[in-house]
């Protein structure tokens, strides 16, 4: 059994019995694989921190990867109670129809799973919480497209303080649901990515929750929701994971999430 089996076995035996909504909300987690990097060791603790705040949080994570077993992948995308899709490698650029033009190589494997675990939350109505690749996905899997290269954007090394990070203004669009949860107009936050998603890419039924200027490529997308009220899905380009190089109040947007994830549908 591997480690991520491991850990959504544990969540799932530690939870109160199903059918009480008083029970913590359990939540599907696309993660990168650890044995496809050239870095193990950072991907486990890249890994862990989005666990660690989802626990924080008060949700049971259910940790997914591309070597999960298909068996196990079908029993957490069928009992789950919310989705968080998180950061990683880039999307194969032929899911939005178009060749490598400064995009990275991608990992087939983690494509095929957040696409599977998307249609699955998208069909079930469970909320959706996307992460950097992840809000890229969810532009993606809703018929978007991405600016396949942007400077300026990245952060290196991992981890970064809160010093070294890439950091850069969030402004959040009024009235939407993010900027209800954040309760801000604006929040200076962390940078980890080199593709992007701007206005005339922006995906069917999407709607755009924040921004940031580039001067290159002028306003990009740095949050986006679905542009239905009722239906509870939210990403954000920055990493809220990353409480060392993130404002005290990204937070809020975890415990939204869960408090979603725990509302009954």
């Amino acid at each position: 059994m591997g480690r991520m089996e491991q850990i959504a076995r544990r969540s799932r035996a530690d939870a109160p019995p199903t059918g009480r909504r008083t029970r913590a909300p359990q939540v599907a987690v696309t993660l990168n694989a650890a044995s496809e990097s050239a870095e193990p060791a950072i991907t486990v603790r890249k890994n862990d921190s989005y666990l660690q705040a989802l626990w924080r949080a008060g949700a049971i994570p259910l940790p997914l990867d591309e070597e999960t077993s298909a068996a196990e992948r079908t029993a957490i995308l069928g009992s789950m109670d919310g989705l968080l899709i998180t950061g990683g490698a880039d999307l194969d650029p032929s899911y939005y129809g178009e060749q490598p033009a400064g995009s990275h190589p991608p990992h087939p494997g983690r494509d095929a799973l957040d696409a599977e675990a998307y249609a699955t939350a998208d069909a079930r109505g469970v909320p959706i919480l996307g992460i950097c690749r992840g809000l890229q996905a969810i532009n993606v899997f809703a018929g978007g497209k991405l600016v396949q290269h942007l400077d300026g954007h990245e952060s290196r090394p991992y981890p970064a303080t809160a010093e070294t990070a890439t950091r850069h203004p969030m402004r959040m669009v009024p009235g939407t649901r993010l900027a209800d949860v954040l309760g801000t107009d604006e929040l200076v936050v962390n940078s980890f990515h080199h593709q992007a998603v701007d206005r005339e890419r922006l995906g069917r039924g999407l709607a755009v929750a924040a921004t940031v200027d580039d001067p290159e490529h002028g306003e990009l997308v740095e949050g986006l929701e679905s542009a239905d009220r009722q239906r509870w899905l939210v990403a954000v380009q920055c990493h809220p994971e990353r409480v060392e190089s993130s404002p005290p109040a990204l937070q809020r947007l975890w415990s939204a999430f869960v408090e979603a994830c725990s509302t009954p549908r």
